[in-house]
């Protein structure tokens, strides 16, 4: 009889030990859902602001869009006022076909830099225009080809 106690007795602490062990799993596995849940709920968030920073985008994108096709077409219409102003007027038409002076096309001719310290010596180093009237220093020239 006291085997019988002693093996009840180990019976019943064994499954007071799976029961506690399995309260400890289910309490790891509560924990965990949580954690997962509180993931989701962050993702969530996170899509929602990501689809309304597309909405957002898209219609900043459709306005910049609407803005260049109507630049577009203001330079177009300008292009097409130049043009006809241009053939209309036999003196505006000789005056746009003439070569440019030597001193103005130097001023638009530059080479190529790699830094802005190479800018700042071509700067410096060039020539200044000449006065009025006088025929420029680097006569026969043209812009430094």
């Amino acid at each position: 009889m006291t085997r019988l106690c002693l093996a009840l007795l180990a019976g019943l602490l064994l499954a007071l030990a799976l029961t506690g062990w399995r309260g400890a799993q289910l309490r790891e596995v509560q924990r965990a859902n949580a954690a997962l849940a509180a993931d989701l709920a962050s993702r969530d968030q996170i899509i929602v602001r990501l689809r309304e920073q597309a909405q957002m985008n898209a219609m900043r994108e459709a306005a910049l869009r609407e803005q260049q096709s109507r630049a577009s077409r203001l330079a177009l219409n300008r292009e097409r006022q130049i043009a006809r102003e241009t053939d209309a007027r036999q003196a505006l038409r000789q005056w746009s076909a003439a070569a440019l002076p030597d001193d103005v096309i130097r001023l638009h001719s530059r080479p190529a830099f790699d830094n802005p310290r190479d800018y700042l010596g071509w700067l410096s180093a060039r020539d200044q225009l000449s006065s009025a009237g006088q025929p420029p220093a680097d006569a026969g020239r043209s812009g430094g080809r």
